[in-house]
């Protein structure tokens, strides 16, 4: 499952209450040449590379995605994910529009969700609530949401942000319908060919 939306739309708060209700599910962290932000932590919130090693990751295939977003460079590394669905394991990924639809194109059988907060209005209070960037930054951001929005109907789900604990209810139920979708069901050989009774 990929999880897109603006900045401030809720992404990171959402993605951890879901852990929490349902913690089969693997995280992909992201590498990123952006600087980290107060108190995130290198191999927990994101992979945190030069542009040099984030240029060699790129040329060496062993990004899944990747995409330039806010004048940095964002990517899901390839093998953490491989190896995870091996396991058998669901997989979260927390990335941008652009890199959404290039895991569509590499694995089109992805769930992309969009996360949306419930207005405009909401989106511009929690950017300028979080305190960590500056009105210019507030400003890049919202000039591209107004672009990701524009990829919603690429997407499979909307999801609306109202309150955390919705907006989590809504992505089970999606984890729980795309379990049921026959395409991804195992069913016992034991029913062998139903037109043979």
């Amino acid at each position: 499952m990929v999880l897109s939306g603006p900045s401030g739309a809720g992404k990171g708060t959402v993605c951890r209450a879901l852990l929490e209700k349902q913690p089969g599910i693997h995280l992909s962290i992201s590498a990123t040449t952006r600087k980290p932000r107060a108190g995130e932590v290198d191999g927990v919130n994101y992979f945190f590379v030069s542009r040099e090693k984030f240029q060699q990751m790129v040329d060496a295939g062993e990004l899944l995605e990747w995409a330039e977003v806010y004048g940095n460079y964002y990517g899901t590394p390839l093998k953490a994910v491989k190896d995870a669905l091996a396991r058998g394991e669901d997989v979260l990924l927390e990335i941008d529009v652009q890199g959404g639809l290039q895991v569509k194109k590499k694995f089109p059988s992805a769930v992309l969700v969009f996360l949306l907060p419930p207005s405009r209005a909401v989106l511009v209070e929690r950017l300028t609530g979080r305190g960590t960037d500056s009105a210019e930054e507030i400003q890049r951001r919202l000039h591209w949401a107004n672009t990701e929005l524009g990829f919603l109907k690429r997407y499979d789900y909307v999801v609306i942000n109202r309150q955390v604990e919705e907006a989590v209810a809504t992505l089970q139920a999606i984890i729980l319908a795309e379990k049921c979708r026959p395409q991804r069901l195992k069913i016992d050989k034991s029913w062998g060919n139903l037109s043979d009774l």
